[in-house]
């Protein structure tokens, strides 16, 4: 665990390269970095490919400002890449991102972790086809957060369903035509029409609305 004395921060002298100005820090630490860079890409190998390296890149970002730190106080001789790349990851892990965070922003990690907030996508993603798709159609007429919510309402209903009932969901919430979804899948434009009846009804149970035959 490293701990950081409250101190007032101070660039190192830098030295002159080209028309920038590099920290006097910048040569140490870049010497830790690939190790620094595998012990994090170790702890974050369970996440998938694009929340890995975004995880990976805040990781190290957080690993340099601690180095720059220790190296304001005079103490680059006590920086190791293990313990840089443990506190990094466990500064990420906690939701403290190096260029801050609000936490009244949703998409904001600290605020689902504080908040208990839970993201979900508004687009499906159907691997038989290779196509995403939005969940439902819009009303014109509803508002934003209207869409939004019967959008996370719907991908939660689509979850209680059979298989093959949840893709004919999907065809005819997208706005697909009962002859194309009884071609689609093989069955007749009666079964299609009874599904959707069926469909309906299970929508408004898990509403919790009453019952009304279609």
């Amino acid at each position: 665990m490293i701990a950081f004395a409250k101190a007032e921060f101070r660039r190192p002298v830098s030295r002159s390269c080209g028309s920038a100005s590099v920290p006097a820090w910048h040569a140490g630490f870049l010497k830790l970095l690939p190790a620094i860079r595998r012990h994090v890409r170790l702890c974050f190998r369970h996440l998938k490919a694009e929340a890995r390296e975004e995880a990976v890149q805040e990781a190290v970002a957080n690993a340099m400002v601690a180095y720059a730190r220790l190296a304001a106080l005079g103490k680059e001789s006590v920086a190791y890449p293990s313990p840089l790349a443990r506190y990094a990851v466990g500064q990420y892990l906690d939701g403290r991102r190096v260029t801050g965070q609000n936490i009244r922003d949703v998409l904001s990690a600290l605020c689902q972790r504080v908040k208990g907030i839970v993201v979900q996508r508004l687009d499906y993603y159907d691997a038989e086809t290779g196509e995403w798709q939005e969940l439902i159609v819009e009303d014109r007429h509803a508002t934003p957060a209207e869409v939004a919510t019967v959008r996370i309402d719907f991908q939660s209903w689509l979850r209680t369903l059979p298989r093959r009932e949840r893709r004919v969901a999907l065809k005819l919430a997208v706005g697909e035509s009962t002859s194309g979804v009884a071609k689609l899948f093989q069955i007749t434009s009666g079964r299609v029409s009874q599904l959707r009846r069926e469909l309906f009804q299970r929508w408004q149970e898990f509403q919790g609305e009453p019952v009304v035959a279609a």
